[in-house]
């Protein structure tokens, strides 16, 4: 609608300056005429003194015809101007409410991603196998607990592996331990997951770092869910150890950021997630990933404003049921004026 509003103040500029135009040059033409009228008439001496006049008026409609026709164009050009202006305003405003939509979609989409994995880890936390290769830590409670594991992963696609350690943060169990096989027995006792997942006071609390690559997984970025492992798998009980669950983050999250369904005609635009620390966590375009975006907050849950020749749009997480979300923003990054 505002690019339509746009185009007719456009059209109604181009019609009134051609046919302003082609006012001003009849009467260029019949101010000449008048003036050679004029001339013959002064020639024909006494006999032409009463056409001389009526040559002279026509001179003063002309040239009045073209004051009016210049007054026109300016009174017109302004209003044309504002109207144009506000069409402007309202693409703006229009593109700006719709980009603050999707990017609340975007952020919304990945809460709700990661409540299911806080789901899953305080739930696999309580298995046998988990609790039993703690409590017992025999060859066939931790082959058990393997295998059990790498069920898991292997209907949950989403995960890269689940490891459980000991209380002195010694993994004792891992679910891909063919692809993993430097896991089994790791101490992983000063990382933040384990030593956050050993303070959790029950077993409905878990713990969620950002996100970070992972050295002992090659380097995949992930988002890592832990939360402790108690004994008889009660809400209460003795801490055994923990759970770590991985997610598989850049999968998950590129398939998310790139579909955002966008107009199709906004090619220059790159949707993005922003950690809390302002970094692209994801990104439609893969090179913006892992770089910092200086994201100005007008208003702290959501809005938009203009930067140069670009429009950025932005929403912060809002959670979803018991997770309350890390701080993250949805943000899109668009040309300012839609590519034609």
């Amino acid at each position: 609608m505002q690019d339509r509003v746009l185009d007719l103040a456009y059209e109604v500029s181009r019609i009134t300056e051609e046919k302003v135009g082609v006012i001003e040059q009849v009467m260029r033409q019949t101010g000449i005429l008048a003036i050679n009228a004029r001339l013959e008439a002064a020639r024909a001496g006494s006999a032409g003194s009463a056409f001389s006049i009526v040559a002279q008026e026509v001179g003063s409609v002309a040239q009045a015809i073209r004051n009016v026709s210049a007054d026109l164009r300016a009174a017109i050009a302004g209003n044309v101007a504002l109207l144009e202006s506000a069409g402007e305003r309202m693409r703006v405003e229009m593109r700006g409410a719709r980009f603050t939509d999707l990017a609340r979609n975007a952020i919304e989409i990945i809460d709700r991603n990661l409540y299911e994995r806080s789901c899953d880890v305080r739930w696999w936390a309580t298995d046998s196998a988990v609790v039993d290769v703690l409590a017992y830590d025999t060859p066939e409670a931790r082959d058990f607990a393997t295998r059990r594991l790498a069920t898991i992963l292997r209907s949950y696609t989403v995960y890269l592996d689940l490891w459980v350690a000991d209380a002195a943060g010694r993994v004792v169990a891992n679910g891909r331990p063919e692809r993993y096989p430097h896991v089994i027995g790791s101490d992983v006792s000063g990382t933040t997951w384990f030593r956050e997942a050993m303070r959790t006071h029950s077993g409905e609390d878990f713990h969620v770092c950002d996100i970070e690559a992972a050295a002992a997984l090659f380097g995949a970025p992930v988002a890592t869910y832990s939360t402790a492992v108690r004994r008889g798998g009660e809400t209460q009980g003795e801490r055994l150890g923990a759970l770590g669950i991985f997610f598989d983050w850049e999968p998950q999250a590129t398939a998310i950021v790139s579909g955002v369904r966008q107009s199709g005609e906004e090619p220059g635009a790159c949707v993005m997630m922003l950690d809390q620390d302002m970094r692209v966590i994801a990104a439609s375009n893969p090179e913006r990933r892992d770089t910092r975006f200086s994201l100005r907050i007008d208003h702290p849950e959501r809005g938009y404003y203009v930067s140069g020749d670009r429009l950025i749009a932005y929403a912060l997480t809002p959670g979803y049921e018991t997770y309350r979300g890390l701080g993250w923003y949805g943000c899109i990054d668009a040309p300012l004026a839609p590519s034609n």
